[in-house]
């Protein structure tokens, strides 16, 4: 799923449950969900054996992904990646820093967001597109596809500027690809000054999405400039 997402220079793997177990976390990691419920040791394990065989198929040898600033994976020099999981999805995808500036992927149920989150996520005018595009394409659940994207964006901000960026810093644009498929691209504008690629400043992100096997998925790709 995310991988339809991604261009060739990004490597995904992805699972569906959560079957990993704690023998396949490093000691320091596991060290970092010693207290935690099974649900979340599970969870946090998966991911990292998503993210152990990204770095395989990049031809890299295993490393442990531990938690730098904000909570981010501090991936080891020359990588850049992101990870992602939900109740019953996780995911990985990395890429050498020579091909990709950043990378932000976001899954989540397909289901509507809980009352009142809309409000605290959206810009008044991306709820006026949402309105429309639920008008146009019904059974695709806008508000969690907005919230979706948003992380996204924010995943792939983050290494590049080592800051924060609030939901309402971002005017996310959502398309829908020719046929009425459940899927397509978005475009987040920054309300912000954004951060500096090569010798270019962004203005912006460009993104893909998908809605299937009772997930949304997200996935911002950031480029060098040509």
């Amino acid at each position: 799923m995310i991988e339809a997402l991604l261009p060739e220079s990004v490597v995904a793997v992805e699972g569906y449950g959560h079957t990993a177990l704690d023998a396949e976390l490093y000691p320091e990691e596991a060290a970092l969900v010693s207290r935690a419920v099974d649900k979340r040791r599970r969870e946090f394990a998966a991911v990292r054996v998503c993210a152990r065989r990204a770095m395989a198929k990049l031809g890299l040898p295993p490393q442990p992904v531990l938690p730098g600033e904000r909570g981010a994976p501090d991936w080891q020099p020359g990588l850049v990646g992101s990870l992602t999981h939900c109740d019953g999805y996780h995911a990985a995808a990395l890429a050498l820093g020579a091909d990709v500036a950043s990378l932000g992927i976001d899954a989540e149920p397909a289901a509507p967001l809980p009352g009142g989150v809309l409000e605290l996520v959206a810009l008044p005018a991306e709820r006026d597109r949402l309105s429309r595009l639920a008008a146009e394409h019904p059974g695709i659940h806008w508000d969690r596809l907005l919230f979706s994207a948003k992380e996204a964006v924010y995943k792939a901000w983050s290494p590049l500027t080592g800051k924060w960026l609030d939901f309402s810093e971002a005017d996310v644009e959502i398309s829908v690809d020719p046929g009425g498929r459940a899927c397509g691209g978005f475009r987040a504008g920054l309300l912000v000054p954004g951060p500096r690629v090569g010798d270019r400043r962004l203005d912006g992100f460009e993104g893909r999405w998908t809605s299937r096997q009772g997930f949304v998925a997200t996935a911002v790709t950031v480029p060098y400039p040509a």
